[in-house]
């Protein structure tokens, strides 16, 4: 019975990833959103039930990268595409109006999450680490935007609403970050992963480097620390391979 457990979480991400396409299509943006939030969890929680079950089948590995396709993958494109129509109605962008075909450049998301997942299926290389930006990280950046975006007046220590409104209320630049973020799911560019040995600090140095940056900013900036600390994430990861090829 206990096999079987790790699949009925995964379940629950899949569901949690339908239900959010729904919703994003019913105009409830933030409510999406916050189903991509459970969609996380549930996709963390059923990897940190079989590895405390000490569970493992062929079944729930195929069913997982599924699950990620909707609720990482279609979600998210879906999610984007409704927002930046939202956007577009309240910032208008001429461009945009006079080109509406231009928001199915929200669709590179699930195009290119399809090719990050099945590449990560056979890729040996990605055990302990990432070849390019997983597509949680991807969807979880769009989803906090959303939210940051319906929730401006959150209590924050520093204010950052006048830099940041003009950037995600921008449709383009919106689907720009779509775009460039799709590109990066498939890049050749190796992002470590959060995933700790131990407790020991000496073994784990830069995951809890980043938790705690990502706690400060949560603290300071409230809900602009998720997309923020995957802005950060994935520069840092670029800056390293970049600068690791040239000194080599």
């Amino acid at each position: 019975m206990k096999k079987h457990i790790p699949n009925v979480i995964t379940t629950l991400n899949l569901i949690c990833g339908c239900l959010a396409i729904t919703t994003a299509f019913e105009g409830k943006l933030y409510v999406a959103a916050y189903f991509l939030i459970f969609a996380n969890f549930f996709d963390f929680a059923d990897g940190f039930a079989a590895r405390a079950l000490n569970v493992s089948n062929a079944l729930g590995e195929q069913l997982d990268s599924l699950s990620d396709m909707i609720s990482f993958g279609v979600a998210p494109g879906v999610l984007l595409y409704q927002f930046t129509k939202h956007l577009n109605t309240i910032n208008e962008v001429q461009i945009l109006t006079d080109n509406p075909w231009l928001f199915y450049l929200a669709f590179f998301i699930p195009v290119f999450s399809s090719f990050r997942l099945a590449k990560f299926n056979i890729d040996t290389r990605q055990t302990s680490s990432f070849i390019g930006l997983p597509t949680p990280a991807n969807a979880s950046f769009f989803l906090f935007v959303v939210i940051l975006y319906f929730h401006p007046d959150l209590p924050k220590i520093i204010d950052l609403n006048s830099i940041i409104f003009p950037i995600i209320g921008n449709p383009l630049i919106m689907l720009g970050f779509g775009v460039i973020f799709s590109t990066l799911l498939v890049a050749e560019i190796p992002m470590f992963s959060l995933k700790f040995k131990n407790m020991k600090w000496k073994d784990n140095k830069l995951p809890f480097t980043f938790i705690l940056l990502w706690f400060f900013l949560l603290l300071t900036t409230n809900i602009f620390a998720m997309p923020a600390i995957v802005i950060i994430y994935i520069l840092f990861s670029t800056f390293k391979h970049f600068t690791s090829k040239t000194a080599s």
